[in-house]
């Protein structure tokens, strides 16, 4: 195991410089740092020289990824164009980000897993055709249309939780967030839970199970349903980033000043090394779920053997 871990991280590193160096080609190279700084106004030759010097703009491109990689290793991702460092902007919004995919994660493996259990044990029933029809209706639906009506019902309507997150963001007001953020992955997780199970439970191990005697709880967790959550691990594992990292609607719905709000206001400014340095860290995080994810492969399927 402790081998195989180690051949995967060195398998990641060609991984993270080929993406870190295509985000940063086109952050820099398709756009001018410099000319979105100043905005509508020309900026002065000289004033602007001096700031593609001091940025390491005026080097070339592989010159400037060299230098950006370097000063990563060291944990300095840059400064903002408005003078406070990424790394301070990172410290704000990621364990805010964290929180909010801790609860869309649970809230889609809890109820996803769930309802694809009963979906795949009663295929073809009144409950599986129901629980398909939710899982359709759910994944047809826009987050932001979603989010505004969760938004409205629950806070303005009711009154069961405030419209918006505070600043702190404490996980009792990010469970309605939460839930919109992982309201679309949960019917994924479901579908494929259900499609997984349905198709496991005609294997011959289950037939040999149930011709021993087993009792039918123990065919269902230990055989059936362990085995089947395998393509539901591998989702999981890739929507841990794309969560974090997606989260740009659901945050501006809520008000909530996470990684997805930080993206969208350097997009919208084209403020690079806030839009480079967060999606640097987002690819570390993509790179480290699925390692985990490999590695959970051999705790559901004892067939599975890292070596």
């Amino acid at each position: 195991m402790g081998r195989y871990v180690i051949r995967r991280l060195l398998q990641m590193i060609p991984v993270f410089i080929g993406s870190t160096f295509l985000i940063f080609f086109m952050v820099y190279a398709l756009g001018d740092p410099v000319a979105a700084l100043f905005g509508d106004k020309a900026p002065d030759p000289a004033v602007a020289a001096r700031i593609r010097q001091e940025l390491y703009l005026d080097q070339p491109l592989w010159k400037q990824y060299l230098h950006y990689m370097g000063q990563v290793l060291t944990g300095d991702f840059g400064t903002a164009f408005t003078g406070q460092p990424v790394l301070e902007l990172m410290g704000d919004a990621f364990p805010v980000t964290l929180r909010l995919t801790i609860v869309a994660i649970l809230f889609e493996v809890v109820i996803g897993i769930a309802l694809g259990v009963v979906g795949g044990l009663r295929r073809g029933r009144a409950a599986d055709t129901s629980v398909l029809m939710v899982t359709l209706i759910v994944v047809s639906v826009p987050t932001f249309v979603s989010g505004y009506v969760l938004q409205y019902l629950f806070g303005v309507k009711w009154g069961a939780v405030s419209p918006s997150v505070s600043p702190e963001a404490t996980f009792a007001e990010l469970l309605l967030p939460g839930a919109v953020l992982g309201l679309v992955s949960l019917a994924y997780v479901t579908r494929l839970t259900r499609t997984s199970l349905a198709e496991n439970a005609r294997a011959d191990y289950i037939r040999t199970a149930v011709a021993k005697g087993l009792p039918r709880h123990r065919i269902v967790v230990r055989h059936l349903l362990r085995n089947s959550l395998i393509p539901v691990v591998t989702f999981i594992g890739a929507d841990i980033g794309a969560l974090m990292g997606g989260a740009i609607v659901t945050e501006r719905i809520f008000n909530i000043h996470g990684v997805g709000y930080q993206l969208y206001q350097g997009i919208l400014r084209q403020n690079s090394p806030t839009v480079v340095g967060f999606v640097t860290v987002l690819v570390i995080v993509f790179l480290l779920a699925n390692l985990i994810v490999d590695l959970l492969y051999a705790v559901l399927d004892p067939r599975i053997r890292h070596v």
